[in-house]
């Protein structure tokens, strides 16, 4: 993403997984506002921590003062291990999440994710909820429609989707926010892929942040 951008390897129950990690431009003792970990799209049909989705997140939150964790499921680029359906690839989230708060412990964490990395980081806030909740969850494009989401999220989750989304309708992720009474910032005419509208997203992500 960045020239400085740092590639480290974190423990994972498959073997190592690769994360590249963002830190913000801060004044030398300036205190981070906090740490997120970015989960991404669905492995097999190309997903990895460099999508551009992903990298629009990780800006976003850099831009906020976070330190921003993006990573590869296991058997992506040099993550170990294989594609596990989702199961393992929870899995994988928490351990990168327990990893960066061992770095950072009392630091703030948040967590997101794009389409399958929806599914991924809304399940993995759901196992930490009781422990060691995280301060924010952001979806975006959840893959409402292909994965069973969790029934509940924190009621301050930002959800976002596109109007014209190929992938997984709009309708499946209203249907799916209704009975939690969650709002879903639509994006009208924008398709599952954000294609020439990153900074329209990375917009309404600071400004929903804010809220």
């Amino acid at each position: 993403m960045k020239p400085d951008t740092r590639r480290e390897r974190v423990a994972g129950p498959a073997g190592a997984v690769e994360c590249a990690v963002d830190e913000p431009a801060a004044a030398p003792g300036a205190a981070l506002r906090g740490m997120v970990v970015l989960c991404h799209p669905h492995p097999q049909f190309g997903g990895t921590m460099d999508n551009k989705v992903v990298i629009t997140l990780a800006r976003a939150f850099v831009q906020l003062g976070y330190r921003a964790v993006r990573f590869n499921f296991r058997g992506v680029g040099g993550s170990a291990g294989t594609w596990d359906e989702g199961r393992g690839e929870i899995d994988d989230a928490l351990a990168v999440i327990a990893a960066q708060r061992a770095q950072l412990p009392g630091l703030p964490l948040a967590l997101g994710g794009f389409s399958f990395g929806g599914y991924v980081a809304a399940q993995a806030a759901g196992r930490l909820a009781v422990s060691a909740p995280v301060e924010r969850l952001v979806l975006v494009g959840p893959a409402t429609s292909r994965f069973e989401m969790p029934a509940t999220v924190a009621p301050d989750t930002i959800v976002i989707h596109g109007e014209a989304d190929e992938v997984v309708p709009l309708q499946s992720t209203l249907d799916w926010a209704r009975p939690q009474v969650l709002p879903v910032i639509v994006l009208p005419g924008v398709g599952h892929f954000f294609h020439g509208q990153l900074t329209l997203l990375k917009q309404q992500l600071m400004q929903a942040w804010h809220v």
